[in-house]
């Protein structure tokens, strides 16, 4: 392997452990009121952390606009500049938990009433949410010091995190639940607990390794605050894009669900092969942003399209290995998903879509990672766009012939649509713009 290999391995290989240790969070969850007795419980659980992931991805922003930011600065050595984006970006965090916090209740009645739940399990569910929701500062903190920790080109310190946040979560959920004999409150103080012992834990390794960027240095936090415009755009990109991608994947999730409970679960247990193919094209991405947003910094093209070369490279590999694994083992895995036998066996009917998944995906992972790292995220928002005109448009068009395998059709192509137009912007704007460089 050439020295870029070891380069995007280095960032890679640590956000993809953080990326499949991230899950276990809400697994430790599900376990424990699993055993609780009543399956309001499980509901509870179930419906609070998805409106906690959908939030949290919303606002995901704030992790990928501090991250190509920083590590456009890193390049060029600017390190007033540095440390002036993690404050920009905790600012920033800190402003929009204050409105999670302050809007709690209508967001919890929205989103609960969008979501549906069962009688039993909505009070449960609304108790679960309004303790959860005073983590928001901490999760959001945590947004900014992950994006600030992979600009600065450093992936284990997120990683550490993680594993600190799943060991902590663990022990105080077991502590409150069966200690303690809480029932949903006990969970949720344990998310919550978590996330602070991860905010804290992230500032402490903060101020251990790069405590010297405030040595020795005169800072006012005017000029620290001051240039928020830029700032605010890139974010205001890649919000307006995630809208995008949240409007796709619930109306995927909608469109099941109205063919019926057995579609709907095997759509549910399909998307975990899609889910299992990003965390580790995530990691590369993450790799696209550090990368590739360090030598645009820097304005080093040779080295900077290198990067690009080398994750395409990679990608290709990726997809490669898990279409494969997909083709031989995605039917055996959904057995180990479920033994309900009219699943099983709808499943067999649309797994061989689930095969096309990282063929149609890998561009747009790829090129996300790029795409933030030299924070082109207009690109990122057209492409979006353009993808979710194709999925709407296809789904109107290729449902009412085929059913869900007219929904998968339009799933697929939204992917592959969105890596598509990357594509032609990376090489009619981006390539364009580094030769004026």
């Amino acid at each position: 392997m050439i020295k870029t290999d070891h380069q995007i391995l280095k960032i890679a290989l640590p956000a993809i452990v953080t990326n499949i240790t991230i899950p276990l969070l809400g697994l430790v969850d599900s376990a424990i009121v699993g055993h609780m007795g009543a399956a309001a419980y499980i509901g509870a659980v179930a419906v609070g952390s998805m409106i906690f992931n959908l939030v949290y991805w919303v606002f995901a922003f704030l992790r990928m606009g501090t991250s190509g930011m920083t590590a456009q600065a890193w390049g060029r050595r600017d390190m007033m500049e540095v440390v002036s984006l993690l404050l920009r970006s905790a600012v920033v965090s800190m402003g929009v938990a204050f409105l999670l916090l302050l809007l709690q209740w209508p967001l919890c009645e929205l989103m609960l009433g969008l979501i549906g739940p069962t009688p039993d399990v909505r009070p449960l569910a609304a108790t679960y949410f309004y303790i959860v929701v005073w983590g928001a500062p901490a999760s959001l903190g945590l947004f900014t010091l992950t994006g600030w920790f992979i600009g600065m080109q450093n992936t284990r310190l997120p990683m550490f995190i993680s594993m600190f946040q799943n060991v902590v979560n663990i022990l105080t959920s077991l502590a409150l639940v069966y200690g303690l004999g809480m029932k949903v409150e006990g969970v949720a103080m344990g998310t919550v607990i978590a996330q602070y012992s991860g905010l804290l834990l992230g500032i402490i390794l903060l101020l251990r390794y790069y405590r010297r960027l405030w040595t020795g240095r005169s800072f006012s936090l005017t000029s620290h605050l001051l240039p928020l415009t830029t700032f605010l755009k890139v974010n205001r990109d890649i919000f307006l894009r995630t809208l995008f991608l949240v409007a796709v994947n619930l109306y995927f999730t909608s469109a099941g669900a109205r063919q019926g409970a057995v579609v709907l679960a095997v759509n549910t247990l399909l998307m975990q092969l899609y889910l299992l193919f990003s965390y580790f094209m995530d990691g590369f991405a993450y790799a696209g942003e550090a990368l590739g947003g360090r030598y645009w910094g820097a304005k080093n093209s040779r080295e900077f399209y290198a990067v690009v070369r080398r994750l395409m490279g990679w990608g290709v590999a990726v997809t490669v290995l898990f279409t494969a694994l997909y083709v031989f083992g995605g039917l055996p895995f959904l057995h180990v998903l479920t033994n309900e036998p009219m699943v099983v066996e709808a499943s067999r009917d649309y797994v061989g879509w689930a095969w096309l998944v990282p063929v149609a995906g890998m561009l747009a992972f790829v090129w996300d990672g790029i795409f933030i790292g030299i924070t082109q995220t207009q690109g990122m928002l057209q492409s979006s766009f353009v993808a979710a005109v194709v999925f709407f448009a296809c789904v109107f068009v290729l449902m009412p012939i085929g059913g869900n395998h007219g929904l998968w059709i339009a799933m697929l192509l939204y992917l592959l649509m969105r890596g598509l137009v990357q594509t032609v912007i990376f090489y009619k704007r981006v390539v364009n713009i580094g030769k004026t460089r």
